[in-house]
Order: C-alpha cells, then structure tokens, then sequence
C-alpha cells in the first residue's frame, strides 16, 4: 500500500483519477483523505471520483427490484465508519471485507500476501469502499452503504475522526483494554454520550453482540470465530441503519475549511470545471429529446438527408440517367448549403472558443469535465429508456410468440422504433460535439466559405481533433446514426494528425468486431489503458479510431509508432432491431476488416449458434480482401468461457469453430460468386494459435463481484499474440491510411466492393513508380544514343572494321532493355505499395535496383575494340600519293578545311541533344510521366478553345501528343535561341575546338616518340577523335603526306586555321538555320517523341479515354484516371438522334443496358466485360464524381459536336444545368487533382 500511495503522491491529476477509477473498476478501496507527507496537510481527492459509476438494485414497497445508477460523487447513502484506538490484535480492514465481500480484500490489510507491519505512508489516510446491493434476497445490506476505514491509531489523527465522526451513519471502533484515564477513552465516552449510533468491538473481550441501550452495541473478538463476528457485526449495522436517517456524500467533504480539495487547488483543474459548466447550463431544463436538434443542427436531419442521397447516389437504379445523376447532386449541394446556413448554437461557440485555447493542461481538463458533465446529465434518461424499451421487446417478443394479430404487433413494434429513435435522441456525449465540428467543417468545405457565426475559419477545426486524438481521445470514424463515414472531415484530422506527427508516421490499425454487448470495448480499456465508452447505456456506435503510442523501446522492435485502434459498434445492435440489419453489419464488418492490419474476431461464450450471425459476416469480409489483394490477419477471442485451462475441451471448441468457419466460408462463396472451400483458403488462418479463450470478467455476481484474476492473465496473453503479429507487419503510413479510408468507403458506397479497390495507392504508387521509370528510361535512353553517336563516328571512320551483331541492334537492346526495366520496376513498386509516401525507403530501394540494372546494361554492351585496318588504306595510299610537294601547312589547311562541315554537324546533335535533356528536366510538361502531359495537353486545349484540335486529340492521341511536343520544342528554341541554345551551340564548339587540337598535340607526341610518318599521325589523330565526328582517313584520299615531316608546324598551322573556320560556323547560327540543319533522327522533338509516345495508346471503347499504361502491347487490364462523356465519342441513346451524356465510370454502377457496335446484342453497363472483344480488356471503376473537364467541354462546344456527330443533346441526352455552371477555370483546376 506505501507504494500504491508514493505513486498516488507524485502523479498528476490525470493519472491519479485513472488509478482511482481502476481501483474501483477492481473493487479496491479507494483513498478517500490523504495527508501530505511533508506538511500533514489533509487533501480530499474528489477529482479522481469523477468517472466512477456505481450500479446497485434495490427492492420497492411491490417486492420489485429496481436498477439504479449514480456517479458516485452524487451518490448519498449512508456510511459506516471504522476506526481504532491504540493498538489491537485484531485487522480492522479484515473485518470489514468480511461485510462487503468475503471473497475479495477489498481493504487491503495485514494479513495480505505482500502485506509488512510497518507503514510509512498509509497512516492517517481515510479509504472509502462501497457495498452495492444485487437485489437478492441474500444481500447482506439492502441499500448502497459506503464504508470508510481510518488507517493507524484514530487518538493521532483528530482532523480525520472528527470530519468522518460527524459525517457517518453509524461508527465503529476498534479498543483495546483502555484505562479510564486514557486521553481515548475520554474520546469514546464522548460518542457513547451522543445520539449517534455506535458499534465497539472489544479485541480483548469474548463476549457475544449485546446491545447497551438504543443503537449501542458491543461485540467482543477475542478468540471467537470470525464467521460468527461478522455474522453479529452486519445484524448490528442493519439495525444502527435502520434507526438512522444520516445520509453522506462525497461533496459534502468538499466543505471542510480544514482540508484541501484537489479540484480547487489546481488552477487548469477549476478553469477546465468552470468552462464545461458554463456549457452545460446552457443545457439545463431542456427536453433531452430535442437537445442534439436544437443545439447541434448541422448533425441532425441535413447530414442525414445528405448521407442518404450520396448512398442513391453511389447505388443508382436501373433506369437513372446522367441527369438523374446530376439532379441528386445538385440537390446534395443544396443540403450543403442549407447546412452551411445553420446557425452555430451558444453551446458550440463556447467549446470552440474553449479548444482553441493555448493552455494544453486546461484544455485536457476541459474536455474530462465536459464528458462528466454530459454522462451525469444523460445517465438517468438513457437508463430509464433502455429499460422501457427491453420491456417493450419483451412484449414484442411474446406477441410473436403467441401469433397476435398483426395490427397489435405492427403497433408495438412502431412503438418500439419510437423508443429506439429517443434513444438515439438522448445518447449525448462528446463525440456528438466533434461530430458537429466535423459537419461544420464539411459543410463550409463543401461551399468553401466560412460561416458568418464561427468564430475562428473552418480550416482550424481539424487541428482540435488532431489534437484530441494525440491526448488519447477517441475519433468517431464513421457517423453510428447516420450510418457513414464524413471523408472530407476525417480526411482533414488525418492530414493534421501527419502534419503534427510527421510525414513518415507509421500505424499499425487494430480493429474489433463483435456482437453487440459482447465485451470488446471492456477488453480494449483493460488491454490498452483506453477510454472507449463500455456502460450497457452507452453502446458504441459506428466505429472510433484511438491512438496508442508505441514507447521508444518498443519501436526499436516494431516497425511503426502508433497502434491505431478501431472499435465498433456491436454487430446485431437491439437498437437497429427496425433497420436493415445484415447489410449495416456486412456493410460494418467489411469497412473494419479493410481498414485493420489485424482484426479481433470477439466472441460471447462458445454457443456455436450465436456465433454464426457474425462468422459469416466477417468471413464475407475476408472474402472480399483476399479479392482486392489485401491480406489482414485475425484472431478470434471467445470472451466468458467458464473453463480456459482445459486443453481437451479447448480443442474440441477449436475443431468446432474451424468446422462452423468451413460451413460459413461456403455460404458467404455462394454470395460472393466465389470457388473457396474452407477459411484457410480465404485467409491464413492458424486455428491452434489465433484462437484465444478468456474467462469470463468478473468472479462472482455483479455488483460486488472483482475481476476474475484469470481474465487479466487471459488479456495478457493475447495483447502478447496481438503484438506478435504486429511485429511481423509494417502497419501503413497515415497518409496511405487516409487513402485506404477514402477507397475502402467509396467502394462500399458503390456496393461493388470486389470490382477495383484501392485506387488511391495503386494509383499514387504507380504515378511515382512512373515518374521514376520515365528518369530512368530518359538516363538510360541519353546514355544509349551518346554510345550510339560514338559507335556510329567510329564505324563511318573505319576505326572498327568488323561489327558485331550487338552493335548494329542498340536501337532494339534499348527497346528491350525499356520495357524490360518498366515491368520489373512495376514488379518492385507493387511489392513496395504499402511504402508508397516512404520516400527514403523508396529511394534505397529504386536506387539499389537501378544500380543493378546498369551493370546488366553494361554487360550486355560488348566493348568497342581497336582493331587497326590501316593496311588496306596505307596500300591504296601508297599507289596514289606520289608527288613529293604537299607541305606540311598544305596538309594542315586541307585537314582544317575537311573538318568544317564535320564539326557543323556534331554540334547541332551534341545542342539536340541537351535541348531535349534541358526540357525533359525543367518543363513543366514535359519533366514527369505521361499522365503529367496529357494534363498539360487538356489545360492547353481548354486555353485555346479550338474545336479542331480537340477532336484531333480525342480520335488521333497519338497525333496529337507527338504535335504538341513539337510545338513545346518549337516554341523553345524560337523564345530561348539566344539565352540558352546558341550559347550552349558555341559552347560544344568551343569544346570541339579543344579536342581537335588535343588530339593534334597528343598525335604529333605519338609520332615523335615512335619515329613515325605522316601516316601514323593521321591513324593517331583520327583514332582520338572518333567518337567525336565522323572523320577518318578517307576523307584525306588523294592528299599527299609522304613528305610531312614538321608535326610542329602541322600543329601550328591547324591552331591558325581552327578559329576562323569555328567563327565562320557561329556566324551561321539563328532560329532560321537551326531546325534545317538538325538531322532528323537527332532533333530534340523526335527524341521526347520516342520517350513520351512508346506506350499504350489504346482507347476506351465508350468515350476513347487513352490507356494509362506505359508499355504497348502490357498484359493485364487498360485502365484511365478518369473517364469521359461518352458522347464525346459520339455515342448516343439507341432509336434516337441524342448524344450520350453518361460517363463510363457512373454508368458502371447502374443496371442500364448498352449494345456494342450498334448490334442487336444488349449488356448490361454493370457487366460490360461479358461483351466480349475490347471491353473484356478495360477495367472501369465506379465513380460519381464531378469531374467538370468534359463536362465543361460538352457545354463550351455543344453545337460543334452537334454539328461533328449530326446529333444533338436533346431529350434523355439533355445537357444536366449543373453541368452549364463550370467555368473553364473549374475545368483546368480539376485536372490537377484528377491526373
């Protein structure tokens, strides 16, 4: 206890209320007066009884039993005190666990295991308990009784006797044989005299209970059996109760002068009290019924309506058509707005105001007070109304039963989902108050304006809940009432959250699915120390996030920072019993199954029939990522199994959960249309080691019941297995989290789960991966054609004679080595897929791979050999050059002269190049992938507003991509000719220049130092430059040489000459010139063409959007970012004259038909693959987006694709009058979060 104690003494306010609340939650004794250690001042804790709850039943004067339920600081029972004079043989906390529970210490005492005689910190420390009666006829006290116990002689601790003296019901006092003269006796001769009952149990007396005058008791305890003491001492109590009408509560110890009350004493403790209070009066005398409407509107009938319409939207009928589409979304719109008019009630303002303080501590307390507050303020209403409504199913219940007429049992159950919707009503807690932030937020979002009555901009909200969440409180993540998940608002937390934590933040997601009152949350709190609403009165609804940092220890052995943990709303809620159950449960149980990197399957009991409504929800689930590529693990948890220890049972129970697991997975197949037998092939599964057993929670009958000791090991061993688990995985980096959230939502909106999941990652990975690729295929393609130049020089000046196969095919080593590279590198990027933001790992990762690429390049590029075939030319030489006159300055003007036209044409392939090196780096358009230019092509399109071009773009892509990169060259060599391209031009002369004359000096060495000839000369020097230009000794035929023995003065002669030829080749240099003298298959355009162009270019067969994918002929699906208006294409509505105005990805979602080719063969949009041929080949995801490009597009030229097609826009092909308010800047801005 003297440790329990020094800790109580050193932690702050937060940690000692979770410590009390624990204690109590354990049916421990809680410190009631502690004295300072130092000071010996006494403090009274009453902050750190503010979350405890005590429930109790008591019978009325009918012989019924009627549950009650109290904050325990409200609480006024009566209370019965202990204390002790001097020393006495006999344990006074024994004694009373004795009364309380003699099963459980509920005092801690000496006796104890642990237990020592001497104390240091407990004396004079007051401890509280309380007996909270079952309604049993058994119960020893029929009515909640509190009992405090003094530790340590009462005779030393006067300030403590007097307060509790005065305060108790009945008084208890432990003697030794005392003197008549002794300082306690004169004490206890006092309490005799006054009125108030008193119990003395004599520890050296041996007599039985007797009764010295009215509510007068003394009980000997020496040598007697303590079953009999007990038995005497609680008949004695009952009896001092019932002549007693004193009743105590915590608050009125608050109102000692002479003891410090912990509330008051600390200042962010009473400004955080005070800040919740002023909110709550706003509250008072209002109809619980109608407080959530009137006080936090934007949540109510706007955000249902609004969540209803997104579902029709997501979900549309077989006969919906675009407008249709565009109706209900402009209705959506309308909600939003009329959302965005709701005024802010007085209550929000003043929590706003309050969470945007910059006192942190203050800020915590706040919001605990808040929730306390509203609990007390709730609890009674809800209590009364959970019991109205189980009576009124058990009603329900009979008259089915008894086959009552159906107008009786359509009444009860309308009155039934009368009191479910109260319930909802009344349930008003702090998650409701961030869900009105969160609509706040969505709604100024959505029409991107402030409200007029908010005090701070909207975009601050999401930082408070970033904020909450790292203070430790939960999240709601999908709305429990409206049955959805507000993405725009989580979205915006989620991006604070990074933002405070870091971009590289790593979550490990635990989710937890079970029915409804089958302990998760209770297991949760006990597992991680987590504040998940657990009272049978306060049901988690929907699903809340909480976050559980990792200690510095721990990750060193894990791989991420954070446990993410996700709870859920009972499965088969009683409350739902009205609504469509099972698609709100699989609905449920595939969002947390998707989202969880583990799941925790939790199970009431064994009964195999109770199991089986949630196994095949959550083995449906299963199904459904093994479908999409995702692999979470689960473990099952049977909670209140009687028997955990044993193991013949234990795998009796295993065999029938895998059995009633198999039966299930064939079920859930025949839904899913799928070919799975058993659980292990939709998950790996291992029935011996991810099957838990827990024993059940408390040993005993609530309300006095502690927890069952076994339950704790229970919960240990499977935090144990859960963190193996963890430690196998590499959770997800929040901004991924985000993602998943956003797809895992819009594919279960779509209800067409299985068809394309996971686009967000896929797609942000595959982006990256592409960027990447294009930097590597343009490093790699630079390097090629600089290798290919070089070979090129070499062959046409006869350096090499005999070639080898591998050299003349560079050009399709290249082409192999592209695609090659580009599928190993998607290879590697979906291994890596769940590192998509984790741009170091990436880096390393590509880096290293790449590495490895260049030396199987390197390889494969056999080394260019000097071979010398100078003897066939010094034969033929020999036979012409005859005459003995050429010089040696004839010999160097001629060779100068030779160069000129050579040198012309490197430089302008050495400038090509560079140009299209420098626009491939620093043009916008040009420096990502493919997707990145088309946006760039779309904005430009929209610019210029020309019918012509768009029509070129959309039937000939190709084409068009190929004329746009030619007028970005175009257009950059006409702008920057003088900036960058001539300066870059004389700058490769330059160098060129200096080359020549290296080799010249380096050839005139050669000779001189191997006494050799003008023929060695010429070998030497034309060798040195061949990889410079196309110059051999062939272009010298017929040029005398014998007789050039001055290598000095041929040196000498070419650095005259040189300058005036390299000045005469400048002055040529202009805009004009500069394109007509490129040689075509090295202009900058043709190269960026063969970059950029070398991919798929198929179109989609409804509105000829271009595949994405960055090789030709790839296996797998086509795929777009986004799609277009089929009549674009000219599609339209077969039997009339009007033009299409669906898109591919919204009419993928309805159970509309279409006829391939204008055939007689009809399919449904849905099933578009089963036409066979090229739409077998196209995936196309459901989405109802805006996408105001083409839409923008259709209405801009609406009379020049009439006119194009020789149809109109008439009837069900009407343009939708949402469509006519994008403005082609909304169309330009959508590119960029589209492409």
């Amino acid at each position: 206890m003297d440790v329990q104690m020094a800790v109580f003494h050193c932690a702050d306010g937060f940690l000692k209320q979770l410590m009390v609340t624990k204690l109590s939650q354990c049916q421990y004794a809680l410190p009631l007066l502690v004295p300072d250690p130092d000071t010996q001042q006494i403090e009274f804790p009453l902050w750190t009884f503010r979350q405890i709850n005590k429930s109790w039943k008591i019978r009325n004067t009918n012989n019924e039993a009627i549950s009650q339920r109290e904050p325990i600081y409200k609480a006024e029972t009566p209370m019965v005190f202990f204390f002790r004079f001097g020393s006495v043989s006999s344990s006074k906390s024994q004694l009373m666990n004795n009364l309380i529970n003699e099963k459980h210490n509920t005092f801690f005492h000496r006796n104890c295991p642990g237990s020592s005689r001497t104390r240091v910190l407990m004396d004079g420390v007051v401890e509280i308990a309380w007996f909270c009666p079952s309604g049993s006829y058994d119960d020893k006290f029929t009515e909640c009784v509190a009992f405090c116990n003094l530790h340590g002689d009462a005779g030393d601790h006067e300030k403590q006797l007097q307060i509790l003296t005065e305060m108790a019901s009945v008084n208890v006092v432990l003697l030794p044989r005392l003197d008549s003269n002794d300082r306690n006796m004169i004490k206890l001769q006092e309490y005799y005299e006054d009125s108030k009952p008193l119990i003395c149990l004599h520890t050296e007396d041996v007599s039985t209970v007797t009764e010295t005058q009215t509510g007068q008791f003394t009980i000997g305890l020496k040598g007697r059996n303590q079953s009999d003491v007990s038995e005497e001492l609680y008949r004695a109590i009952n009896v001092c109760l019932s002549e007693s009408s004193s009743t105590f509560s915590l608050k009125d110890v608050s109102k000692h002068s002479d003891i410090r009350v912990d509330e008051e004493d600390d200042d962010d403790c009473r400004r955080g009290r005070a800040a919740a209070q002023q909110m709550m009066s706003l509250l008072e005398k209002k109809d619980l019924t109608e407080i959530k409407e009137s006080f936090l509107p934007h949540q109510g009938k706007l955000w249902h309506q609004w969540s209803q319409k997104n579902k029709e939207l997501h979900r549309p009928p077989a006969d919906e058509i675009e407008t249709d589409i565009r109706r209900k979304q402009t209705e959506m719109r309308k909600i939003r707005q009329q959302q965005h008019r709701s005024y802010i009630s007085e209550f929000m303002k003043l929590f706003i105001k309050e969470m945007n303080s910059d006192a942190a501590n203050e800020k915590v307390f706040f919001l605990k007070w808040l929730r306390i507050l509203l609990d007390e303020y709730t609890s009674a209403d809800i209590s009364d109304l959970h019991q109205k409504y189980h009576e009124k199913w058990s009603t329900v219940l009979k008259r089915k039963e008894y086959h009552y007429k159906s107008e009786q049992l359509k009444a009860e159950q309308a009155d039934l989902e009368r009191m479910s919707e109260d319930l909802q009503a009344v349930n008003f807690g702090l998650e409701h108050i961030m869900r009105e932030i969160g609509q706040i937020y969505e709604s100024c979002s959505s029409v991107n304006e402030n409200k007029k009555d908010l005090q701070v901009h909207f975009s601050s909200l999401p930082s408070l809940a970033a904020e909450m969440m790292i203070s430790g409180f939960p999240l709601e993540l999908m709305d429990g009432d409206a049955a959805h998940v507000p993405v725009i608002w989580i979205s915006a937390v989620l991006d604070q959250l990074i933002q405070k934590l870091g971009d590289e933040t790593r979550v490990f997601v635990l989710s937890v699915l079970g029915l409804q009152s089958s302990g998760k949350s209770t297991m949760l709190n006990a597992m991680f120390g987590l504040q998940f609403a657990v009272s049978a009165g306060r049901c988690t609804r929907g699903a809340f996030m909480q976050l559980l940092r990792m200690s510095d220890k721990m990750k060193t052995e894990m791989n991420f920072d954070y446990i993410l943990v996700v709870d859920t709303e009972g499965l088969r809620a009683l409350e739902l019993a009205g609504r469509s159950i099972r698609h709100h449960d699989n609905e449920l149980a595939t969002f947390v199954v998707g989202l969880g990197n583990l799941t925790l399957i939790n199970i009431f009991g064994e009964n195999t029939a109770e199991m089986q409504d949630i196994l095949q929800i959550v083995v449906q689930a299963f199904m459904r990522m093994k479908k999409v590529r995702l692999n979470p693990s689960c473990v099952f948890v049977h909670q209140n199994v009687s028997d955990v220890t044993a193991g013949e049972r234990n795998m009796k129970a295993r065999r029938r959960l895998q059995e009633t697991l198999d039966e299930m997975t064939k079920l859930a197949a025949k839904e899913e249309v799928y070919d799975e037998e058993c659980f292990s092939d939709v998950i790996r599964f291992d029935v011996q080691k991810d099957v838990k057993y827990i024993s059940q929670l408390w040993e005993g009958n609530p309300p006095m019941a502690p927890p069952n000791p076994k339950y704790c090991e229970n919960i240990q061993q499977l935090k144990e297995t859960i963190m193996s688990h963890a430690s196998e995985s590499h959770g997800i980096v929040l901004n991924d989290f985000k993602d998943h959230i956003k797809d895992l939502w819009e594919d279960l909106l779509n209800e067409r789960f299985v068809f394309s999941f996971r686009n967000s990652l896929k797609i942000s990975a595959y982006r990256k991966l592409e960027t990447e690729y294009r930097k590597w295929s343009w490093s790699l393609r630079s390097a090629m054609m600089e290798s290919e130049n070089k070979l090129y020089n070499k062959i046409e000046n006869e350096a090499i004679h005999e070639v080898e196969e591998t050299d003349l095919r560079i050009d399709a080593l290249r082409t192999h080595h592209e695609n090659t590279l580009c599928e190993k590198s998607k290879q590697l990027a979906f291994k890596l897929r769940d590192k998509a933001n984790d741009e170091e790992t990436l880096k390393k990762v590509f880096d290293e791979f790449w590495k490895q690429w260049i030396k199987m390049i390197i390889k494969d590029i056999p080394a260019v050999r000097d071979i010398d075939i100078m003897r066939d030319v010094k034969e033929i030489l020999s036979d012409i050059i005859r005459h003995r006159s050429t010089s040696a300055v004839i010999f160097g003007e001629i060779i100068c002269e030779k160069l000129k036209e050579l040198i012309e044409q490197s430089v302008y392939k050495k400038t090509a190049r560079y140009i299209a090196n420098y626009m491939r780096t620093n043009f916008e358009s040009l420096n990502g992938n493919r997707s990145n230019l088309e946006k760039h092509i779309l904005k430009t399109l929209a610019e210029e507003e020309d019918f012509n071009k768009y029509m070129n773009y959309i039937h000939n892509p190709r084409d068009h991509y190929k004329s746009f990169i030619r007028d970005e060259v175009r257009r950059y060599i006409t702008d920057q000719f003088s900036v960058s391209v001539l300066p870059k031009m004389k700058e490769n002369i330059e160098r060129l220049q200096q080359e020549i004359m290296r080799a010249a000096r380096e050839s005139t060495e050669h000779v001189q130092v191997n006494r050799g000839d003008a023929g060695l000369w010429l070998k030497s020097f034309t060798q040195q430059l061949s990889e410079e230009l196309i110059f051999s000794e062939k272009h010298l035929s017929g040029v005398k040489h014998d007789y050039v023995e001055d290598f000095n003065l041929l040196e000498d002669v070419m650095r005259q000459e040189l300058p005036d030829i390299m000045s005469e080749i400048s002055s040529r240099f202009n805009t004009k010139s500069f394109p007509v003298n490129l040689d075509y298959n090295f202009r900058p355009d043709e190269l960026l063409i063969d970059h950029f162009c070398q991919c798929c270019w198929v179109q989609c067969p409804f509105c000829k959007s271009i595949c994405t994918n960055t090789i030709e002929n790839h296996d797998g699906d086509h795929n777009v970012a986004f799609h277009r208006v089929t009549g674009i294409n000219g599609h339209f509505y077969r039997g009339t004259t009007n033009l299409c105005i669906s898109l591919c990805t919204t009419a993928v979602a309805s159970d509309q038909c279409f006829y391939p080719n204008g055939g007689n063969d009809k399919f449904l949009w849905k099933e578009y693959r089963k036409a066979g041929g090229v739409y077998a080949y196209w995936s196309i995801t459901p989405d109802v987006s805006e996408l105001p490009y083409w839409k923008w597009f259709v209405c801009r030229f609406q009379r020049d694709l009439e006119k194009h097609y020789n149809k109109t826009f008439q009837g069900c092909g009407k343009i939708p009058h949402a469509w006519r308010r994008y403005s082609k800047q909304d169309a330009i801005e959508s590119l960029d979060k589209c492409l």
